[in-house]
């Protein structure tokens, strides 16, 4: 069952927890500082 949803995530599996841990990391250093009112996707899709 998880090898047919994975299929369906274009990255073709699904995240790591690394993955994501990176994103919330990203978004609480001082790079972010800038950063209000935005909606971050982290899907394991392409930028659209």
């Amino acid at each position: 069952m998880i090898d047919e949803i994975n299929t369906r995530i274009p990255m073709g599996h699904h995240a790591d927890p690394d993955e994501i841990a990176a994103v919330f990391a990203f978004l609480a250093s001082s790079e972010a500082s800038f950063i209000t009112g935005a909606t971050i996707v982290a899907d394991g899709r392409e930028n659209c």
